[in-house]
């Protein structure tokens, strides 16, 4: 097993040729992999650079810069409310997505900044039709932990919309956690409670 590899994927480049001004650019279809493993290598960069150590405000910045794009916050939104999505307005919908974009950014950026340049592998990628699985795995001085990533292609791009920690589902736990706030109290009552998290984790 090599350090940040992925094996047995097969990989055709599909090209598309785009004529813009009368110059044709060449645009190159990414794997599922490609991108988790680009976006992870930038993510590294920034958390060890020495620059940014004092400056919070810019790290995050450029953390938001890298994860936001190949984040899926509304199939993540829709998968996390289940049956309490379509009760939803349009409005609602759009504030939930905007709320829980804000707390999963936020909550996995700080995750980040407590990477200790562990070892990565990529393990292998699964795709059917517009799904994918990149199974990866992080080494660590008390043993490995498993992490797989499940992609939906949204116009055209693979973004996350869900991930799997040792067996466990980001978006069952806030699943359960969802439902059962609704169940109790309101959807309101939860709206207030993310809203509230938000500004805790931005302060």
């Amino acid at each position: 097993m090599k350090r940040k590899k992925f094996f047995g994927v097969a990989l055709p480049v599909v090209v598309s040729i785009i004529i813009v001004c009368g110059k044709p650019n060449l645009v190159f279809a990414e794997t599922a992999t490609e991108i988790l493993k680009g976006a992870t290598d930038k993510i590294i960069d920034i958390v060890t650079d020495e620059k940014l150590k004092n400056d919070k405000k810019l790290r995050m910045s450029k953390l938001h810069q890298v994860i936001d794009p190949v984040f899926s916050y509304e199939q993540m939104s829709m998968r996390s409310l289940a049956k309490n999505w379509e009760q939803r307005t349009p409005e609602e919908q759009k504030e939930f997505i905007r709320l829980f974009s804000k707390l999963l950014e936020n909550s996995y950026a700080s995750k980040l900044e407590s990477y200790g340049k562990e070892t990565i592998n990529y393990l292998n990628e699964k795709v059917k039709g517009n799904y994918a699985m990149v199974k990866t795995e992080i080494i660590r001085s008390d043993g490995p932990v498993a992490i797989d990533y499940k992609f939906f292609k949204q116009r055209d791009d693979w973004m996350i919309y869900d991930f799997v920690i040792e067996g466990v589902s980001m978006v069952q736990n806030y699943r359960s956690q969802f439902n059962r706030i609704i169940k109790k109290e309101s959807y309101e009552a939860l709206r207030k409670k993310l809203d509230g998290k938000v500004t805790d984790l931005e302060s």
